[in-house]
């Protein structure tokens, strides 16, 4: 009975929040801006693809708000992952070590370069890759060799990178994590995917490693559309991204030369417009998020069952998807299934990838942390709230 009583009392305060009877998602765009008045410049302009003033502003308006160096936007966060990687070194038969909990992207970049995930624990704290897991399995599971380069033991090949994940917006314990590459030889990437606007001691996710990607489809806090970007401190990454996202195409009043593989991965001018005026609102998009979580945090005070995941010590998340924490994966399932029939969206964590069939062989460390969440981590609605 109380289970069917925190359910709908659940349902009854989400549309009470939202102020609405009709279908709640997990999270929607929300364009209260100058959206309308710069897609229309655009498209005036006639530079709709992937040369215009827009694409460069977005940049730039990127790298101020980060405090990066150098900033490159590209079609998707995916691309600008795979980018990250191609620019890390990762090639054939490589290892890239990153966490079971992320989206399908994140591995499929990393197969993209032809290398293997291998996949490390989460913490608890923050959803994203453990500092003492991945510390113990380099410890256990790999050498240095004379070349510098950090070998696994058991497969005998190169982890050339690793690519921590901000879940949900929370900052993970990258400057820890970043120590521990760094005695190891092993380049840091940071997924930040989900985590524009979250800020871990002072320092924007997606600054300590050697490079940073962003996500801007439509679901993630600001959205191009379809979109994403890399940052970096180094401007001969940051040059060399560039040229790899534009086919790899050399300088030239009219001939179209190009002396490398490379990638038609830039931002289009038309999706660069939409992200400028969606950027002028980040902090009222914070802002918004993070009294919901308020909001949430009381609610879920007077259910001691269930744990609405916390921020994590240090750090200024986005929010951008709230989650509890239920107790088992029946509490988990019919939480699920009980609210998405009554319309308000909620979803559980990305399906952990060692259990996908293409991933199902990758080597692996203990993973017990990471099930567990999964068992019992639902999303809950986290759009925006009070925007026009």
């Amino acid at each position: 009975m109380r289970e069917s009583v925190f359910e709908q009392s659940f349902i009854s305060m989400v549309r009470e929040v939202f102020q609405t009877e009709e279908f709640i998602p997990l999270h929607a765009p929300r364009f209260s801006g100058r959206e309308k008045e710069l897609v229309l410049e655009t498209l005036d302009s006639t530079f709709v693809s992937s040369i215009g003033e827009f694409v460069c502003q977005f940049e730039r308006e990127l790298t101020q708000y980060t405090g990066a160096g150098f900033g490159v936007a590209t079609s998707s966060g995916t691309a600008a992952l795979h980018t990250a990687l191609i620019l890390a070194q990762v090639v054939q038969n490589d290892e890239v070590i990153t966490t079971p909990l992320t989206f399908v992207a994140t591995c499929n970049a990393i197969t993209y370069c032809g290398a293997s995930p291998v996949f490390v624990d989460v913490d608890h704290d923050t959803l994203g890759l453990c500092p003492v897991a991945l510390e113990g399995f380099l410890r256990e599971c790999t050498d240095v060799g004379d070349d510098g380069l950090c070998r696994n033991r058991l497969s005998g090949k190169i982890i050339r990178a690793c690519v921590p994940v901000h879940n949900l917006g929370h900052p993970a314990k990258v400057e820890k994590i970043s120590l521990i590459c760094s005695q190891y030889n092993i380049a840091l990437i940071e997924d930040a995917a989900e985590s524009l606007g979250s800020w871990q001691n002072g320092i924007h996710t997606g600054r300590i490693g050697r490079l940073g990607v962003f996500s801007f489809n439509g679901n993630k806090i600001i959205t191009t559309g379809g979109g994403g970007a890399l940052i970096t401190d180094d401007e001969s990454l940051a040059l060399r991204a560039k040229y790899l996202t534009t086919t790899a195409k050399r300088s030239h009043p009219w001939l179209f030369q190009h002396d490398e593989v490379g990638f038609n991965y830039r931002l289009p001018n038309l999706n660069a417009a939409l992200g400028c005026a969606q950027l002028e609102q980040l902090e009222k998009f914070v802002s918004a998020k993070r009294w919901l979580t308020l909001r949430y945090e009381d609610f879920f005070s007077h259910w001691p069952e269930v744990s609405l995941f916390a921020e994590p010590s240090g750090a200024r998340s986005n929010c951008w998807l709230n989650a509890i924490l239920l107790q088992d994966r029946e509490a988990r399932d019919r939480f699920l299934d009980r609210t998405n029939k009554s319309g308000v969206m909620t979803r559980p964590m990305w399906t952990p990838m060692h259990t996908l069939p293409m991933y199902r062989d990758c080597y692996r460390s203990s993973l017990s942390t990471a099930i567990s969440i999964e068992e019992r981590l639902v999303n809950i609605p986290s759009s925006a709230v009070g925007l026009q």
